[in-house]
């Protein structure tokens, strides 16, 4: 992807000066400038593909706290762990996990890649999502799980009995989700710093949060189009009744969307190029266009 068509910004014609010899700023912009843009725009393909991530991971803050809210939490007689705190293993998961990548995993797929870093930005966004196919597949194991539980016991219309089984079920899905994020958010955040130009970095670190936020509205936008054409009979997420639900059936269809956007990744990271950019120097940001002789030499501008 080249962009070719952005170079007309760089071309100069008349009335891109005006009557002090001075560029129209809004109309005229250096080579360099072209080419940082260039470099962002090169960037949202890859960066489009978190989104999905992140909408398949919105279940951990509200279906999966209605499953275990169903299940035993008792950790003692007198004891039981709050639903909403099963969170807790994800977050573990990322907090041992971190260091053991930099001690463990670096060194060793160092061996075989040769990489300083162990693998790319892209091969570990790429691990990260194939992990995160997973940790989805986990959940809807679990969930079948769960309901065959309470069809054994007969608690399939008591939404607020709690079902023998032992809430830990869920840590599975929430080691996984955490280990995608040990790879596949760290990843994202260095591919943005790494690729986007010096100038433009803090604009990369803000596309890693926006594709948090959008991510965030897609789940939610996928929850409302499965109530809206899953009927109020056959509801997948029902409200009152999580156990007559078949929130099985949600997981696998964010599953099959997973595996599409890994393709989707992998398509765009083979074709994408890693180049090393060329920075600016403080006296190149500060040039003037068209003045003493200078100019050609500061600023790449195609004259017209």
């Amino acid at each position: 992807m080249k962009l070719k068509w952005l170079d007309r910004a760089a071309v100069v014609v008349d009335t891109d000066i005006n009557e002090s010899s001075q560029p129209k700023l809004w109309r005229l912009a250096t080579v360099h400038r072209v080419e940082e843009l260039k470099t962002m725009i090169r960037l949202l393909p890859i960066w489009a593909a978190a989104i999905l991530l992140v909408a398949s991971n919105s279940h951990l803050s509200s279906f999966t706290i209605q499953q275990a809210r169903t299940m035993n939490r008792h950790l003692s007689s007198s004891f039981q762990i709050p639903p909403a705190t099963m969170s807790i293993f994800s977050t573990l998961t990322i907090l041992i996990g971190l260091p053991l990548y930099e001690r463990l995993f670096v060194p060793l797929a160092r061996r075989f890649t040769g990489h300083p870093v162990g693998v790319t930005c892209l091969q570990r966004m790429g691990i990260g999502f194939g992990i995160n196919v997973f940790a989805t597949i986990a959940s809807a194991l679990i969930e079948m799980k769960r309901k065959a539980a309470a069809a054994d016991h007969g608690l399939l219309d008591k939404p607020t009995a709690v079902i023998p089984i032992s809430v830990f079920w869920l840590v599975p899905q929430y080691f996984l989700h955490g280990l995608a994020e040990i790879f596949m958010s760290v990843g994202h955040l260095e591919f943005l710093y790494d690729q986007s130009p010096e100038s433009m970095r803090s604009t990369a670190a803000a596309l890693y949060w926006i594709a948090i936020a959008i991510g965030s509205y897609v789940g939610t936008l996928m929850v409302s189009l499965v109530h809206k054409y899953t009927g109020e009979e056959g509801n997948w997420l029902p409200d009152r009744n999580l156990n007559r639900g078949k929130l099985e059936n949600y997981y696998w269809m964010v599953t099959g969307l997973q595996v599409v956007n890994v393709v989707y990744y992998v398509t765009c990271a083979w074709f994408y190029k890693c180049k090393p950019i060329q920075e600016m120097s403080d006296a190149d940001e500060d040039v003037e266009f068209g003045g003493d002789g200078k100019g050609d030499k500061e600023v790449e501008l195609v004259r017209k």
